[in-house]
Formats: C-alpha cells, sequence, structure tokens
C-alpha cells in the first residue's frame, strides 16, 4: 500500500512539473511574441508548436482584420506562400511511391505542356530548385489575371529557355513548382486540388488549408497587409492561381505542424521517401544545395533541422521541424516583408 502510495504521489509530481514546464515555455513564446509585434508592423501573428504529436501550444495576435476590428483566432487561414511548395511536394512523392510518377523521367511525360527545353528537365530536378527554371521578373508577383487550369500560368514562363543546364546550379523558382502541378495532374489523372486534397490534407488532418481563391467567399480568412515606411497598409491586390502549388493556398499555423508531424510520423510517406525528401540534393559537382525536394535542410548543434518558409503580399510564415526530436514549429503573419523565421528559429529553441 506505501508502495503504490509512492508511486502515485511520484506520478503527480511528475504531471505537475510537466505542467509547469509547459506554461514557463509558453510564457517565454508569448513574450517572445509580443517583442516580435513591437519592432514590427504586424497585424496577426499566429504560432503553433506540437511536441510528441501534442499541440502543445497554439495562440493568435493581433487582427485579422484592422478595418473591421477582427481579431485572430487559431481558425485564421493566412496565405502559406512558398510553404506551399513542400505540401505540394509531398503530393507528388505519394504518385511516386504508388509507381505512377518516375521523378526522373523527362517532366513531358506527365505534363506536355511544358514545352521541351534545350536540355531534359526531371521531376526531380524541379523539385529541388536544379532544373533551371527561371524565378519571377520583376512586377510579375503582381499578377491579377485568373487562370481555371494548372497550365494556364505556362504562358508567363514556359517558353523562356532554362537558365543553365538542369543539375549544374541552384536557382530557386515558383515557376517550377507550378510544372510539379501540371505533373501531378498528369500523373494522376485528376485536378490538382483534389488529388492533394485526398492525398496530403486529408491524411494529415489537415481541415483549414484551401487553395487561396480571391474569388470565393472563405470563412476566417485574413485580410492581407503590406508595410509602406514602417506603417500597415492594404496589399495589393493578387491572384495567385498562376501559382497554386508553389504559392497559392491559404492555412492556419496548427495545421502546418499537424503537415509535419504527419510526415514525420509516416502517415502521408514512407520513411524512406519522406528521408529523401529531407536530404540535400547535390549539383554535379558534388556541392551541396542544402534543399532536399520541396524543404530545405540545415544542420544545428548536430541535428538536421527542415522546413520552408514563404512571403508574398499579405503574408510572412515560417515553419521548422527537429525530427529526431519531435519537436514542428509554426509562424503565420498576415503582412509581408516581416522575418517570421527569425521568430520561429527563437520559438524553436525554446522546446529543444
Amino acid at each position: 500500500m506505501k508502495r503504490l502510495f509512492l508511486f502515485f504521489l511520484l506520478l503527480t509530481l511528475l504531471l505537475c512539473c510537466s505542467c509547469q514546464a509547459q506554461q514557463d515555455a509558453a510564457a517565454r513564446v508569448d513574450a517572445l511574441v509580443q517583442q516580435f509585434m513591437k519592432e514590427e508592423p504586424v497585424p496577426a501573428l499566429t504560432v503553433a508548436v506540437e511536441v510528441d504529436d501534442h499541440l502543445v501550444y497554439s495562440r493568435a495576435f493581433g487582427l485579422a482584420d484592422i478595418e473591421n476590428d477582427v481579431k485572430a483566432t487559431p481558425e485564421t487561414l493566412i496565405r502559406t506562400g512558398s510553404i506551399a511548395k513542400p505540401i505540394s511536394a509531398v503530393a507528388a512523392m505519394t504518385l511516386a511511391e504508388a509507381g505512377k510518377l518516375d521523378l526522373d523521367a523527362p517532366v513531358q511525360k506527365y505534363c506536355p505542356a511544358f514545352p521541351q527545353k534545350q536540355w531534359t528537365v526531371t521531376t526531380r530536378q524541379v523539385l529541388g530548385h536544379i532544373a533551371g527554371i527561371r524565378h519571377y521578373k520583376e512586377g510579375e508577383m503582381d499578377s491579377t489575371r485568373h487562370y481555371d487550369d494548372m497550365s494556364g500560368g505556362f504562358t508567363i514562363f514556359a517558353n523562356d529557355p532554362l537558365l543553365f543546364e538542369p543539375g549544374t546550379k541552384y536557382q530557386y523558382s515558383t515557376y517550377g513548382y507550378t510544372v510539379i502541378g501540371c505533373v501531378i495532374e498528369g500523373a494522376s489523372g485528376e485536378k490538382f486540388a483534389d488529388y492533394l486534397n485526398q492525398h496530403v490534407l486529408q491524411a494529415a488532418g489537415m481541415t483549414h488549408t484551401l487553395v487561396d481563391d480571391r474569388w470565393k467567399i472563405i470563412a476566417h480568412r485574413a485580410r492581407p497587409y503590406s508595410k509602406k515606411d514602417f506603417k500597415i497598409i492594404n496589399a495589393g491586390f493578387m491572384d495567385s492561381s498562376y501559382k497554386v502549388p508553389g504559392g497559392g493556398l491559404v492555412t492556419t499555423s496548427e495545421d502546418l505542424v499537424r503537415f509535419e508531424m504527419a510526415l514525420a510520423d509516416g502517415k502521408l510517406l514512407k520513411p524512406a521517401t519522406r528521408d529523401a525528401m529531407w536530404t540535400s540534393l547535390k549539383l554535379k559537382d558534388g556541392k551541396v544545395t542544402n534543399y532536399g525536394l520541396g524543404f530545405s535542410v540545415q544542420e544545428t548543434n548536430g541535428q538536421k533541422v527542415i522546413g520552408h518558409s514563404g512571403s508574398q503580399q499579405g503574408c510572412s510564415t515560417a515553419m521548422l521541424e527537429v525530427p529526431n526530436r519531435k519537436i514542428a514549429v509554426a509562424v503565420m503573419a498576415n503582412i509581408d516583408d516581416v522575418p517570421t523565421p527569425a521568430l520561429t528559429r527563437e520559438i524553436l529553441k525554446v522546446y529543444q
């Protein structure tokens, strides 16, 4: 009886210590966010943290809509920016696992709308930004034209020559991921959004992730803002239909950490496939790119840290994960050009 009493006493003490540690960590994150919002003109900011498959922190700060005084909540939808890329990359890899997509075949096998180039371009190279497809030219990010199909956006960039022989250099390219969307449609026989929803979003429990269709009414979508002379202004109108796979989704911070953990837990891909995505590609001269298949890949204090960031009109976003510690952090702001990756790294340190 005495041993049983001591066991429950010890268990109670451990639970109390754990609760106190979580409260202390949350207070530190609150302080980091408040300091960040003092230093940057941020209308709304959301933060989510998962540790060992448990959501240990999820809070929203500020206003999702300044003009109507609408407070942000954890359900506030903010543009992902380029965080759409790893989500789309996972969709492509589910097709590779199913034997429907050969990553090393020419992209035209699945996406004939993309013109033949002076060199062969493969899906693997496009996923890793080593295909030579160009990025934005000045003013192109402000596109207001709406495209009803994935290859519609090809009119902007697809007829331009490759910048270099694939595999010889690293050149980040959002347009490359429009090609990935076309490849996914060709390999699956489904619309990109439908395939993504069924094979990634539903599987990961991402119930608040949608295509950022500027013409639809989407509940809880935050208004997008920009800054000028340290003052908040409305962001310019932008229709992201030309780049949905590379930067055309809206989501929540909670959904992003769900995505990170679902991938880590093998709910979306086999461990070997996932690990390949989290391994930096190498150029033909042997140099590493610090980018795998849809994910940035870094090492900090001997630990692999994977993630992505995003920035476009009306958003600054970042997510990071330490796989061997099972810690995932996501930060989203509804304003462009604020350093959310730096804040994400500081929050990650709290839980490491």
